[in-house]
């Protein structure tokens, strides 16, 4: 019998742990996007697949306004929810981390991540009560005089945004967090030896620091927001169609498996590019 090494055994153990993640991935991720990819090169035609190798999906999808304007569509509802949800998450997570004594901290942040404890569909719903015609803001300026008629403020962009922004700010601020919790104070110190005042410290010190942290949370905002659509369904209605429901709509309406295939490919591009340039920016070094 041959002699195996105790490198060759060692070798055999990792593989004996590897194995089974290995196979779940490609069976279930790796062999699926394969057959998506292949599906994008078809063609529907009547109530069948016509499996000849083109790329007449892809260019029906930037040649057809419908389609190429539900990219444009997520992208900018996708960068208007990472923008402000920055923009809302970084106070928030300054205050907990700088302001909140250190034994509250935890209990601050539970009752932050409180929204993530109920459902998704919920909370859409839960917006959707809030922003429309009857919901509670609507009725409390109508009482108190300041609008005559009903404000449209559901079923539209806006209210996809807010519910979008309710959502990613408890994420940004946990990321954000946890950069401002272990920022050591000798920075801030030595900045101030230096002669720099609040704002400059903050500018050259804490928000370089911390840029790993937004960047993090900004990438998975991204990521969660683009590809949703439950929120832009119930929020949004169909006024204004991001690339997930036109994908719903080439399955549950039409059956055109290939186009929706092609949307797929199309959405997991972007979603590469994303990260990409926040990987290159980060300066992540790739082994």
């Amino acid at each position: 019998m041959p002699a195996y090494s105790l490198e060759d055994a060692e070798r055999r153990k990792a593989w004996g742990f590897v194995a089974p993640a290995l196979v779940w991935t490609i069976v279930f991720f790796v062999a699926p996007f394969l057959f998506m990819a292949a599906m994008s090169l078809w063609t529907q035609q009547g109530g069948s697949i016509v499996h000849v190798w083109n790329f007449g999906n892809y260019i029906a999808f930037f040649e057809k306004d419908a389609l190429f304007r539900g990219l444009t569509n997520s992208l900018e509802i996708t960068a208007i929810v990472t923008v402000l949800s920055v923009l809302f998450a970084y106070p928030l997570a300054w205050i907990i981390a700088e302001r909140v004594p250190q034994k509250y901290q935890r209990t601050t942040l539970i009752l932050a991540i409180l929204p993530f404890w109920t459902s998704y569909v919920v909370r859409s719903y839960s917006w959707l009560l809030v922003l429309s015609r009857n919901g509670v803001i609507n009725q409390t300026l109508i009482k108190i005089g300041v609008i005559s008629e009903p404000l449209e403020l559901a079923s539209n962009r806006t209210a996809t945004v807010i519910g979008f922004v309710h959502f990613f700010v408890m994420l940004l601020t946990l990321t954000i967090y946890a950069n401002l919790a272990q920022l050591s104070p000798n920075y801030r110190r030595a900045a101030a030896d230096l002669g720099a005042n609040a704002f400059q410290t903050f500018w050259h010190v804490v928000l370089p620091l911390t840029m790993p942290g937004i960047m993090t949370g900004a990438f998975l905002t991204f990521v969660l927001c683009i590809g949703d659509y439950v929120t832009p369904q119930i929020l949004g209605g169909n006024n204004e169609l991001v690339l997930p429901q036109i994908i719903m709509l080439q399955l549950g309406r039409r059956a055109d498996f290939p186009m929706a295939a092609t949307l797929s490919i199309v959405l997991m591009l972007v979603v590469t590019a994303a990260y990409v340039a926040c990987a290159r920016w980060l300066k992540i070094e790739r082994t």
